[in-house]
């Protein structure tokens, strides 16, 4: 109970500080919600998707899973999906993993762990898929975060094919879609992917690298327009592989 207490406690603090330092902080909030951001992210405890971002309360929606999971079948999901995109009008969707995550360490093993199993599912596709690349690197952490950041693209390639982004990006180019990965020792956010638009922006991770564009993060202001920003070396590759397989098991039906 101490614990409990501990959390009523401060609400209480906080709620009169907030007021002492303005009065209307919280008559302003309560008519509606305009959030800029819908924020897609693992249910673990350690990443405080509010702080590490210095947003406003208003200001980020938020859906949280075991491992930053963005799956059509998830009607959770999709559903907050479907109200921060067509009801509060939300400008960029960010789907952010994180370094030492428990769900994708669980997905990468043997160990069995009950219905979890099941949920986890998709992020040892994402293992399967990208074996070649992932037996490549010799070093157990940075294979172990390879798979963090290969999952969160993985989940924003999902986002882009959903009904609701496609009738979105059919109307204008947002929401924006961004995948970002939170470092849990220093408290820094990664980005993977920023500014992905369209489905020809989201077909474009799997192009960028052939095409001779340098992995990594251009200069400010030197981005493609529609095109988005890429991190990581091989990412382009895996993707592109990913992008093949299913339009061969398509055009195979």
């Amino acid at each position: 109970m101490q614990n409990f207490r501990r959390i009523i406690e401060y609400n209480r603090k906080w709620a009169g500080d907030m007021i002492a330092a303005d009065p209307e902080y919280f008559e302003r909030r309560a008519g509606k919600q305009e959030p800029h951001f819908l924020y897609i992210g693992c249910a673990d405890s350690r990443v405080p998707a509010d702080v590490a971002t210095g947003v406003e309360p208003g200001e980020l929606f938020v859906h949280r899973n075991i491992a930053n999971l963005v799956l059509p079948s998830d009607l959770s999901a999709m559903s907050v999906v479907q109200y921060a995109v067509e009801v509060l009008d939300v400008k960029h969707v960010i789907v952010a993993g994180h370094y030492n995550c428990g769900g994708v360490r669980a997905a990468m093993g043997d160990q069995s762990y009950g219905l979890v199993d099941h949920w986890l599912g998709p992020i040892r596709n994402v293992v399967r898929w990208n074996r070649d690349e992932l037996e490549a690197i010799g070093d157990e952490q940075k294979r172990f975060d390879r798979v963090v950041e290969l999952n969160v693209l993985e989940q924003i390639y999902n986002l882009s094919g959903t009904p609701v982004i496609q009738r979105a990006w059919a109307k204008g180019r947002r929401p924006l879609l961004h995948g970002l990965v939170y470092d849990l020792h220093t408290g820094l956010l990664h980005e993977l992917a920023t500014g992905v638009d369209s489905q020809e922006a989201a077909d474009a991770l799997a192009d960028r690298r052939m095409s001779g564009t340098p992995a990594g993060p251009p200069a400010r202001g030197a981005a493609t327009p529609g095109a988005p920003v890429l991190a990581g070396d091989a990412l382009a590759e895996q993707i592109a592989a990913r992008v093949a397989e299913r339009l061969a098991a398509a055009g195979a039906r």
